[in-house]
């Protein structure tokens, strides 16, 4: 059974999608993007097995249809969607952060739709930066539309099983509430610590000393701007109700603090140790992770190329590398990181068998 799909949008995640959907070997990949020339590379790349004119001459061929756009394009998209003529059974689906409103649009038309959300990323963008492996062990979110019935869905769920992302199912408003709470949320937080920072007028030496633990806990403020500035609009409510919580539990912990009860302190960052232990260790969450290695070295010329040096040897990649700290004469802390725990398991293994180097996982 020969099935075709259409990719709208050919940047990292529906560059990625098309890698790892040809692994059905029955599966033809066509791909357009509003830039001609990224679908033409696509296509010289290998990614994609046809660059498309357009959408709305495409769409008639295809069983499947991916909108890898952003949020306000897919909601453009599937006003223009009603107007196409397309195949009996065909499936429309997205790769969008938010679903509200996406639903919303999906119900409106009478075409099977199955919102998709694929929590994976990574620290570059673009087609040039598509990895086949990208899914591999991330959840990827399905929300079905009241026009999709079961049969579409598994559908949709076997031609997703090759990405080997881990596929659940739950509506639109368990989404967009779980996703505010565990992504979107945390991003307006790490925004606001960094605001909080750069406002620091009396003693500036303090974004000297944000180089390590802090810089950890803001790394996602250095995201996209302006996605996430249509994510927070689109999910406005969610954010705003985990926004009211957490000034709950800030004026909680204000009135804590006050009381100077040294036990109820210590009470609330064992608790909090207790429940942040207890989450899953592998595995994409719904923040792009990345898995961190970190390697006590001394402080000597050449020690950074002596370590990568090894593990390009052995073709492990690095999706960073940060030192956070180097003193003459004592052991410094360099971080590496990698995109997935078997590379850094790896990495770990190499360098245990290579260097002296104490090496451990956070």
């Amino acid at each position: 059974m020969n099935r075709t799909v259409l990719i709208a949008g050919l940047g990292l995640i529906g560059g990625s999608l098309a890698k790892a959907l040809k692994r059905h070997p029955d599966v033809r990949i066509l791909g357009v993007d509003t830039d001609r020339l990224t679908a033409e590379k696509a296509f010289k790349m290998g990614v994609i097995d046809e660059a498309a004119d357009s959408l709305e001459k495409a769409a008639p061929e295809a069983d499947f249809i991916f909108f890898a756009t952003p949020v306000n394009a897919t909601l453009k998209l599937l006003k223009e969607a009603a107007g196409w003529n397309l195949k009996s059974g065909a499936v429309l689906s997205d790769t969008g952060s938010t679903k509200g409103k996406i639903m919303e649009a999906a119900n409106a038309i009478a075409i099977p739709f199955i919102g998709g959300h694929p929590m994976a990323g990574s620290h570059k963008s673009g087609v040039e930066a598509a990895k086949e492996m990208l899914f591999e062990n991330a959840y990827y979110i399905l929300t079905p539309s009241e026009q999709a019935d079961e049969q579409q869905l598994n559908r949709l769920q076997e031609l997703l099983s090759v990405t080997k992302a881990k596929l659940l199912t739950v509506s639109a408003e368990e989404h967009d509430h779980m996703t505010a709470l565990v992504s979107h949320f945390p991003h307006l937080v790490a925004a606001s610590l960094v605001h909080q920072l750069d406002k620091e007028t009396k003693f500036p030496l303090a974004r000297q000393l944000a180089a390590g633990g802090f810089r950890d806990t803001t790394r996602i403020a250095s995201s996209n701007p302006v996605m996430w500035r249509d994510i927070t609009l689109h999910n406005s409510g969610m954010i705003a109700n985990q926004l009211s919580l957490w000034m709950k539990e800030m004026e909680m912990l204000r009135q804590l603090l006050e009381s100077g009860n040294p036990d109820a302190i210590q009470a609330y960052f064992a608790d909090a140790k207790s429940a942040r232990d207890e989450l899953p260790a592998a595995g994409h969450g719904a923040l792009y992770s990345v898995y961190d290695l970190y390697l006590d070295v001394p402080d000597h010329p050449g020690v950074i190329s002596e370590v990568t040096g090894y593990l390009a040897e052995e073709n492990i990649s690095i999706v960073n590398l940060r030192i956070l700290e180097t003193r003459e004469d004592l052991f410094g802390i360099l971080v590496l990181s990698f995109q997935s725990p078997e590379d850094r398991s790896r990495a770990q293994e190499s360098l245990k068998n290579r260097t002296s180097y104490d090496s451990y996982i956070s």
